[in-house]
């Protein structure tokens, strides 16, 4: 553990001066004006007609839908981070050894993401109270109970989506060229929490957000210390080298 910190901090002494700053405020401020807007626009007919919801969209949702289930990601992760970090050490081949450390940082990466954002999202839900759909005759989109441990009182921001979120968004950074199939994938998987339901369509915005930001501020910290990542003249964390090669 020691080596690793004494390394950690060696990387980070290497490139701690000449890093351009983020308009993250820019950024942050857009992102509360978009959860704003869904929660005035669209939460209150979506609340209104969830009884009325087609069956097979129903049904699609239900089918997609467990995909935002965090457990499943943070064994995959957890394994790649362990099984990567034991073979940079045990390989004996230099490129197979360098392989594996790129294995394990990736997971590490996944594991920090998901894990941070969705120990974030699960106390804001129990911190709000904000009641789920089915509740919206009695409650309307504005039924709270504050640090309520139902989980009806749970909507706000969605845990499955957090997770969505933080999964796509590492994708993204990892893997630039096909963020356009990421982004896709990840709208389409989170409002599967829609049609099943259990949110509110700001509800599912937060909760992408939420897991967005959380996947970028940790390629940021990664780029800083030279795992993974590094840094353009923006700014923004780019993979140091293409992980997939054509």
């Amino acid at each position: 553990m020691r080596a690793i910190l004494t390394s950690l901090d060696r990387r980070w002494r290497r490139r701690q001066a000449g890093f351009p700053p983020l308009p993250w405020q820019t950024y942050l401020f857009i992102t509360a004006n978009i959860v704003l807007l869904s929660a005035l626009l669209l939460d209150q007919p979506v609340g209104a007609g969830m009884k009325h919801m087609a069956p097979p969209i129903h049904f699609l949702g239900r089918m997609l839908t467990d995909f935002g289930e965090s457990g499943w990601i943070i064994v995959v992760s957890a394994f790649l981070c362990i099984e990567g970090w034991v073979g940079s050490r045990l390989l004996k081949s230099c490129r197979c050894r360098y392989q594996a450390a790129i294995a394990s940082r990736i997971g590490g990466f996944f594991l920090v993401s998901i894990v941070l954002s969705g120990l974030v999202a699960n106390s804001l839900k129990r911190i709000i109270g904000r009641a789920r759909p089915v509740h919206f005759d009695d409650w309307g989109i504005l039924g709270f109970s504050p640090f309520s441990n139902s989980a009806a009182f749970q909507s706000f921001p969605s845990g499955h989506a957090t997770t969505i979120g933080a999964f796509f968004a590492a994708l993204i950074f990892l893997f630039p060229r096909y963020r356009i199939i990421f982004a896709i994938c990840a709208i389409w998987l989170a409002a599967t929490r829609v049609m099943v339901g259990a949110h509110y369509p700001s509800d599912v915005v937060a909760g992408l957000a939420l897991g967005a930001w959380f996947s970028f501020m940790t390629a940021i910290v990664y780029s800083r210390y030279g795992l993974l990542f590094k840094t353009d003249e923006n700014g923004w964390p780019i993979p140091r080298r293409p992980i997939l090669r054509k």
